[in-house]
């Protein structure tokens, strides 16, 4: 398993300090990670209080508590995660429901994908990006 260029940072930095040696040096001794297709960049997935989502994404979310019905037939497939956006996981891990968009004639770009019992993902751009959905605000 590859180590994070961000954990080799922070041991650095740590042996640097303890050691005696440079901090500075050792922070810029690690590589930048590159965002790639296979490693999404971190700023794709971000954090969102509950509070703060449409109301639609509630009644979604309160459809996937009550297993359904859905208003879409495409609602509770697999989502692939095929933008790589999401971590790895293997394939049935994630599924997708439509967050109804008020004024769309179709299925809009609004979704709520879930993990496990508690990982709820909102994404209001079509898969470009997703927020964790913090439950406790």
């Amino acid at each position: 398993m590859k180590t994070p260029p961000r954990f080799i940072s922070v041991v650095s930095l740590a042996a640097a300090l303890f050691l005696g040696g440079s901090a500075t040096v050792a922070a810029q001794a690690a590589p930048a990670p590159v965002a790639t297709a296979a490693t999404p960049s971190a700023a794709a997935v971000g954090d969102i209080c509950y509070s703060a989502l449409p109301s639609q994404a509630h009644d979604t979310l309160d459809l996937i508590e009550q297993g359904g019905p859905y208003p879409y037939e495409q609602d509770g497939a697999v989502f692939q995660n095929r933008e790589g956006v999401l971590p790895s996981q293997s394939t049935g891990y994630y599924h997708e429901y439509t967050v109804i968009t008020p004024g769309s004639s179709d299925r809009g770009a609004r979704r709520i994908v879930t993990g496990s019992a508690t990982q709820d993902y909102y994404t209001s751009d079509h898969y470009v990006s997703f927020d964790l959905v913090d439950h406790g605000c």
